[in-house]
């Protein structure tokens, strides 16, 4: 009874060695042959930690993304790869960051670059994933080789698998037609080489593959429900059985559709979809494994663990055999070992569960599902103890900030004059030429600058000397920033080691991991802080910085603010009240930032809004009441100001087509967006939708060293104003550029500064 198996481990390493592997190769540090070894230690260790479980996934870990690997499994690889020799591996990171080693493009035609895949969030995830390519010429041929070697090294350690694969109506859905085509119509074409795949893994004596169509999550048309139907019943006859794995919310009225198809077991996602546990129930075969998420994948609060078991154990009763027990997804979304936090809160620390933990609680709910509670009573005590001590703690109430909420009326979210009479206001003050150029708000986070952090926290020197070493850091940004000629200025963000985590050091309510990494996208990797309490700002966040840096220069100076949407959706957010009122507490004390910037003189602030998208729900029925209260919040944020002072938000790497309309309504006088990598794609939408203010789209794509040229540049920009008038067209990179090294980002911006020059003499 209740077999116990895992849909993904974290791939990055509990101290990020996947991470530092990956730059040192990319760097031309260390070879080809130390990155595979680095993964192979990785793999062994996880598959070490998960080695309690009955099934243990094989095929999760990835050098860059999991979609990307399929797609070089698969055979997509896009045609301006494809004349590329060598290692594979090189050719896969061409596609994820436009270049390989550094070594591997001295011997290649490439050394420019290539175009970088398209990236964008998986779901509603902060996890970016490459875009597969599709065109109506569209061939595919398997190449298993990658799952095939991991699958040697589990058995090789004696680990019982399941291969991970994602299923092909997903591998579609996620993707684009680089043309007009039918990517439905390229179906036919796939579904061969999936066959041939679940062969080979037959052959290879594997009993178990779990596919994965989180896709079924989400509302589909009657073409895409079909195309599950053909998928399933032409792979039916392969020698392998399937365990189509669903997550991130609930199946509805895919319900029928999910327990038809010809599979051998079904997951779903019992945290966010537990309602359709047990209709589903009803609908089964009985011959039909049901697997059951039941331990919450994405964040990282301790499970209840007997209320769990008063729900499954009826249903333990019912399906005996059948019932499977898993986290709710991949645990990919939360860090890997709670017990490496030492400094932690040890109160706080006693509420938390990372991926090895909830693999723990796994365990206890199994345990007692075979042998009765009594066999766990002790951790089922523990466990109590935990969970009621954090809902009887003073620390995550706050009467103040629940007062200072119930007081919040519509007023604050509106701006006193409408765009059309604040914008002179705002030209007269801010005097910017046409197509004015800036940035998103980072300079390159160099050693220097991560050395003075870490001297700092770790008192090797103290509050005056890092911030003497800070403005240094400011000072040289500002200088290059005048040089390169840019209009409006930022102060480059020396101090902040992430743009949420340092906002969140800074209010009340939040607490913070040392080594409580996630990943975002190939080497780069977050430290979400924890909001577990009632919000408030003791004291002003930025204002001293920002000033400093306004003093350096005549020119406008943007204040760099992350928005309360943002701060939310990249924390690990308390789930003992809804998203929103924690949202609303945020705004309130952003917007208290945002007063103080401008009573000290700050005349264009910048509130980030880059991940308003990623926490739209899955579900269409159910975006409105999801945007009603982001937007309020972000306008509350926002619009305490005067008219002069001019407010800009940014968003990054999502598709924001379907809610244009709403992003109007936070009524930002300027947004900046990523476009370059969808070579202005995301701008179709103002072909039907005619937006009300200013807009800078993303001409440099700062997740790649490739440096854009000038004459590319232009051609971004001028298909923007195609789209929107050009008066009201900003030029900026697509994000911030802490990332990319000063040798990249000085001609890059000097290409783009020249790029607006050369745009206001045709204009």
């Amino acid at each position: 009874m209740a077999l116990t198996h895992n849909l993904g481990f974290p791939r990055i390493g509990a101290k990020r060695e996947l991470k530092f592997a990956l730059e040192s190769y990319w760097k031309g540090e260390s070879s080809r042959d130390e990155l595979k070894a680095t993964g192979a230690s990785l793999r062994q260790r996880h598959w070490n930690d998960q080695a309690g479980l009955d099934l243990v996934p094989v095929g999760d870990f990835s050098f860059y993304d999991q979609i990307l690997d399929t797609s070089f499994m698969l055979g997509n690889l896009p045609e301006r790869v494809q004349g590329f020799h060598g290692d594979v591996l090189d050719n896969y990171f061409r596609v994820a960051r436009g270049r390989s080693a550094q070594s591997a493009e001295e011997h290649a035609d490439c050394c420019g670059g290539v175009a970088a895949g398209e990236m964008t969030k998986w779901f509603d995830t902060n996890y970016h994933y490459i875009v597969p390519e599709f065109t109506a010429a569209t061939e595919f041929r398997l190449d298993a080789s990658r799952l095939l070697e991991q699958l040697a090294e589990a058995r090789a350690q004696g680990v019982r698998t399941k291969p991970v694969i994602v299923g092909p109506v997903t591998y579609l859905a996620i993707g684009k037609a680089k043309d007009d085509s039918d990517r439905l119509a390229l179906l036919p074409r796939l579904l061969p080489v999936y066959a041939e795949l679940l062969e080979t893994l037959a052959a290879q004596g594997i009993e178990w593959v779990q596919i994965d169509e989180p896709i079924l999550v989400t509302e589909l048309d009657a073409d895409w429900q079909h195309a599950f139907t053909t998928a399933y019943h032409q792979l039916k006859s392969c020698r392998v059985k399937l365990l189509l794995a669903t997550y991130f919310g609930q199946l509805a009225e895919n319900l029928y559709l999910a327990a038809n198809l010809p599979v051998a077991g079904l997951h779903v996602d019992a945290i966010n979809g537990r309602d359709d546990v047990l209709p589903l129930i009803g609908l089964l075969p009985s011959h039909k494994v049901l697997s059951l998420g039941v331990i919450n994948g994405r964040n990282i609060w301790k499970t209840d663990l007997t209320a769990v078991l008063d729900w499954l154990e009826p249903i333990a009763e019912r399906l005996g055999e059948r019932l499977w027990l898993a986290p709710s997804c991949s645990l990919l979304h939360v860090p890997v070992d709670l017990a490496s936090e030492q400094k932690l809160d040890p109160e706080l620390k006693s509420w938390l569960a990372f991926a090895l933990q909830k693999l723990d609680e796994l365990k206890v709910l199994a345990t007692a599902l075979r042998e009765g509670r009594a066999a766990v009573a002790g951790e089922l005590a523990a466990n109590k103890a935990d969970l009621d001590a954090r809902r009887a703690s003073p620390r995550v109430h706050n009467p103040k900030v629940r007062s200072a909420v119930a007081c919040i009326v519509p007023h604050l979210g509106m701006r006193e004059s409408s765009y059309a009479r604040r914008t002179p206001k705002q030209a007269a003050l801010l005097k910017l030429p046409k197509f004015p150029t800036t940035t998103i708000g980072s300079f390159p986070q160099t050693a220097e600058i991560r050395q003075a952090r870490a001297d700092y926290k770790a008192g090797r020197i103290g509050a005056t000397a890092y911030r003497q070493a800070m403005q240094a850091e400011i000072e040289r940004s500002v200088r290059e920033q005048e040089k390169l000629g840019l209009d409006v200025l930022v102060h480059g963000e020396a101090e902040r080691n992430d743009m949420v985590e340092y906002f969140g050091e800074q209010l009340d309510g939040y607490a913070f991991s040392q080594f409580g990494w996630v990943q975002s996208y190939g080497s780069r990797c977050v430290k979400p802080p924890i909001l577990f309490g009632d919000i408030s700002r003791p004291r002003p966040m930025t204002v001293e910085w920002i000033t400093y840096a306004q003093s350096l220069t005549g020119k406008p100076m943007k204040g760099m603010l992350t928005g309360p949407v943002t701060i939310l959706n990249w924390s690990f957010v308390r789930d003992d009240q809804p998203r929103s009122e924690s949202c609303k507490q945020l705004a309130l004390a952003i917007r208290e930032e945002v007063l103080d910037l401008e009573k000290a003189g700050v005349r264009v602030i910048q509130i980030d809004e880059a991940a308003l998208r990623e926490g739209l729900p899955l579900r269409r029925a159910q975006w409105k009441e999801y945007l009603d209260w982001a937007i309020e919040c972000f306008r509350i944020a926002a619009n305490g100001v005067r008219d002069e002072t001019q407010i800009h938000t940014h968003m990054c790497y999502s598709e924001f087509n379907d809610i244009i309309e709403a992003i109007a309504g936070m009524d930002a006088d300027v947004i900046t967006i990523e476009t370059s990598r969808s070579d202005m794609e995301l701008l179709d939408a103002f072909d039907d939708f005619k937006y009300p203010n200013e807009i800078g789209p993303g001409v440099y794509d700062i997740h790649s060293p490739n440096i854009p040229s000038t004459a590319h540049i232009v051609d971004l920009m001028k298909k923007a104003a195609e789209r929107i008038p050009a008066e009201r067209l900003w030029v900026n990179p697509d994000c911030g550029l802490k990332t990319r090294q000063w040798g990249e980002v000085i001609p890059a911006l000097a290409n783009m500064v020249e790029a607006a020059k050369t745009l206001r003499t045709a204009a």
